[in-house]
């Protein structure tokens, strides 16, 4: 079983959150959307403690599997996004891209954001 992690889950596993390695227990595989590595380096970019969590991340996607954007992420974004629209429940662009990946590879994304809640098909689990 994978799950994939939001930047705040990604964040909070760096800092070795007991309560979120509870939820991750059950699962063998983490996977991590392009675009949260995208804001999580951009994150340690003014950290105190950029070094030593950049080299945690090296280290890290050795072991778990990247979500890139495809030409069929696209796909399921202008659904999601368009969903959204239509309901009147638009979330931040790039969490639009994240919900997209994990509904693309038909994964649960652990995050905090209840915002996630709005978007259909996509399996939140949170801590």
């Amino acid at each position: 079983m994978e799950v994939a992690l939001d930047t705040n889950a990604l964040s909070a596993f760096a800092e070795g959150s007991d309560a979120l390695g509870a939820v991750l227990m059950p699962f063998r595989t983490l996977a991590v959307p392009v675009t949260v590595l995208g804001e999580y380096r951009y994150g340690l970019q003014a950290s105190k403690k950029k070094a030593r969590l950049e080299a945690w991340l090296d280290e890290l996607l050795g072991e778990v599997r990247v979500l890139e954007a495809t030409a069929r992420t696209t796909m399921v974004y202008a659904r999601v996004r368009s969903s959204l629209r239509a309901a009147g429940t638009p979330i931040p662009e790039n969490d639009v891209w994240i919900a997209a990946a994990a509904i693309e590879h038909n994964l649960p994304l652990v995050t905090r954001d209840n915002h996630f809640g709005v978007v259909k098909g996509l399996e939140i689990l949170a801590w």
